[in-house]
């Protein structure tokens, strides 16, 4: 009998049990069993070669009806012609220099034919197929296993094709014996699930579509849970350790600031703000997301959190993922505190604090006077890099991190941060990101988070107009795109051109694509050519801090006019009198990056506009994309369209290659009820057994599932 934690040698023999380790990580029977069918075909299936679509990768039971050999005209080779039909219709197929296959691929033998679907001279074929020859005893076999009523068909690799993964599956399933099922009968009765062996059987062989259905209900479950179980159990620990209170304090900080807020803060802001103030209040550590459109005032309900913290005696940190965004934000806490956070200078408010900036390149001298701001309280708001969780800082008394842009930093640096209170406590966290994720996704992938979205944008935000540029087919609309550029300048205004590449990298391997354009060649051709005249500066993130506060101060104050940059501007920046952005080779940026850069322009009274250029022709998946951030500025539209536009294990770290990566049937979009209700037993189950001692069916599950580097990954996305 066979158990899911045997070893796949002993079961399958050394030779098979090594090929389905270099090609798909499969090593045990439950890595075998929970490499699940990728679709399935019904009987008739396999051999409809009329139903074949270009690029498709197709399994065929077929005849050979037709085999030659000829020699290659360009070269020296040969090619096999081979043409295979299942009773209907013909099917072409082609050796390249494999003319010794001629022997036993004689005709009128029976096989299974399998390869990626390709077009010669306007004819479908299969170029250099795997296949499998069947003798007249293995033709009844494979009618049994190949033609059932239901055939799966397994994700495939170089070596390993879906009947040789089927072959093995059959041979585990024959002895398979899964004992005690990991999930609780209360909980398999409450939700009616089936159990874990007759859902392993019913994904691979079901009896009929209701079974095959009942065993992917049961199979999600358990991917459900077990991201669950592991995210409550993280929720768990993170407030294991106590915080410190920071309650509300009449008169303080907090209330001087919102008297001098020069605009309304919208509800969102108001409900959100009011979510976070009980949150600080509690003797429990918070752990929250707030999620936003660019521009939502997200940095308001920051620094209204921070000032509560400090009204208490405390400090607050705010971390960035880049210098320059850091410096962004210390300049921009400043300005809106005004004399509320000038302490120690000339003109300040009776209960000021202190906002320091603290990097890793700053300068000595610099860097002392900041650390010793820190550790002796002086500053009551701190901003800076990963630098702030280096251990040669040292807080006077941390109270709340606020973790800005939250998918740049790993779930390590937020447990650093959790780890710097004093007194053995923990600060409050609040992370932030200007990136909307759809409800499934948040509970998914920021599991461990409570999570707050504001919606609204404020008054005085202007609209964004989004086009497409495609270059290749209208290469005319490439030199209109830095006309508009010009005509945005000559009214007064500024402009962001985006390069995905700095310029100064080592040249690539590989010589059949154009590299990125780059910041270094973008910006003297500009100065040089399409925007000659215009004052023009680049920025990137490896130039030294100095520098790149210097630009960005300049390009602040509109001294200079066209910012040539990489995506260091993505987030934070904020110059209003910046109305138009063009984006080279925009299809190298996700769709949500796409959306974060286009959120610099449109800040001010004037209409934005923000133009990608691309070279990816029209109907492709690439333009698909592009088309989408073209049609909505809403984040959370687009976020939704993402979602469905990508392979959904892309965003939860599935590796296409084929290692076990986890979630395989479980979708973000069309199994909420699934998320929402796992979400809610985990947690149950944790509150009650934080470390799982009493359900070690669970703690296998979550190890057979959602391995931990898998886990780790999923918080990074």
């Amino acid at each position: 009998m066979a158990e899911l934690q045997d070893k796949l040698p002993l079961l399958l023999g050394a030779k098979t049990a090594k090929a389905l380790a270099g090609a798909l990580g499969i090593e045990t029977v439950s890595d075998l069993l929970r490499h699940y069918p990728r679709r399935y075909a019904e009987r008739g299936e396999l051999t409809d070669i009329a139903g074949l679509e270009l690029g498709e990768h197709a399994t065929v039971l077929a005849r050979i009806e037709k085999i030659s050999k000829r020699r290659m005209k360009s070269r020296n080779g040969t090619i096999l012609d081979m043409v295979i039909t299942d009773g209907r219709r013909r099917l072409a197929c082609a050796f390249f220099n494999q003319a010794w296959r001629e022997k036993e691929l004689a005709q009128g033998k029976t096989g299974l034919f399998a390869g990626k679907v390709t077009a010669f001279r306007d004819t479908l074929q299969l170029a250099n197929p795997e296949y499998e020859l069947l003798d007249a005893e293995r033709e009844a076999e494979a009618v049994d296993n190949f033609l059932a009523e239901i055939i799966p068909v397994y994700p495939a690799a170089q070596g390993m094709p879906t009947w040789s993964i089927a072959k093995c599956v059959r041979q585990v399933l024959d002895v398979l014996e899964v004992g005690d099922d990991p999930m609780p009968e209360e909980l398999r009765t409450r939700h009616h699930l089936i159990g874990l062996e007759r859902a392993l059987r019913g994904i691979h062989r079901p009896e009929d579509w209701a079974h095959l259905e009942t065993a992917r209900h049961r199979l999600k479950w358990d991917e459900a849970m077990a991201v669950q179980l592991i995210f409550a159990q993280r929720r768990h620990s993170a407030v294991s350790r106590p915080a410190k209170a920071s309650p509300h304090h009449d008169g303080g900080i907090l209330d001087a600031f919102d008297k001098r807020l020069p605009f309304d803060l919208t509800a969102g802001q108001r409900a959100i703000g009011e979510e976070i103030a009980t949150d600080l209040s509690s003797g429990h550590p918070m752990n929250r997301l707030l999620q936003g459109e660019v521009g939502s005032g997200k940095t308001v309900v920051a620094l209204r959190a921070m000032l509560q913290v400090v009204d208490s005696g405390r400090q607050a940190a705010m971390l960035a993922p880049t210098e320059v965004l850091a410096a962004q934000h210390a300049r921009s806490l400043r300005e809106m505190l005004g004399e509320l956070g000038m302490a120690g200078e000339l003109g300040a408010a009776e209960n000021a604090t202190r906002v320091t900036l603290l990097t890793g390149s700053m300068g000595a001298k610099e860097r002392k006077k900041a650390l010793l701001d820190t550790v002796s309280g002086e500053a009551g708001i701190v901003v800076g890099t990963h630098a702030l969780i280096q251990d040669t800082v040292q807080f006077h008394d941390l109270g709340l991190a606020v973790v800005d842009e939250q998918h740049r930093f790993g779930v390590e640096q937020r447990d650093a941060l959790r780890s710097r209170g004093a007194d053995s406590t923990s600060p409050h966290v609040l992370v932030m990101t200007a990136t909307p994720i759809p409800r499934t996704v948040a509970m998914t992938v920021y599991g461990d988070l409570e999570t707050s979205a504001l919606r609204e944008m404020p008054v005085g935000r202007s609209p964004i107009k989004t086009s497409v540029v495609p270059v290749t087919e209208k290469p005319a609309w490439f030199d209109r795109a830095w006309e508009r550029v010009r005509e945005e300048v000559g009214k007064g205004h500024q402009a962001y051109v985006v390069c995905p590449r700095i310029g100064d990298e080592p040249p690539s391997d590989k010589s059949d694509k154009r590299p990125p354009l780059a910041v270094l060649d973008v910006a003297p051709d500009l100065a040089n050519g399409a925007l000659k005249g215009l004052k023009i500066a680049a920025l990137h993130g490896r130039m030294p801090a100095d520098e790149k506060d210097a630009v960005m101060r300049a390009f602040g104050a509109g001294q200079i006019e066209v910012l040539v940059a990489t995506t260091v501007v993505e987030v934070g920046v904020n110059v209003p009198n910046a109305t138009a952005m063009v984006i080279l080779d925009a299809d190298r940026f996700g769709v949500s990056q796409l959306h974060q850069l286009r959120g610099r322009v449109g800040r001010g009274s004037v209409p934005g506009l923000c133009l990608l250029v691309t070279e990816a022709l029209d109907g492709t998946f690439t333009r698909e994309r592009l088309t989408a951030v073209e049609s909505t500025t809403d984040g959370f539209e687009l976020s939704r369209l993402d979602l469905e536009l990508r392979r959904e294990g892309d965003i939860l770290g599935a590796a296409q290659s084929g290692k076990r990566s986890g979630l395989k049937l479980l979708s973000l979009l069309r199994d909420e009820g699934v998320i929402t209700e796992a979400r809610t037993q985990a947690q149950e189950i944790v509150v009650a057994d934080p470390a799982l001692v009493s359900h070690p069916g669970l703690a296998q599950m979550v190890s057979d599932v959602v391995d931990l580097e898998r886990a780790e990954f999923l918080e990074k996305s």
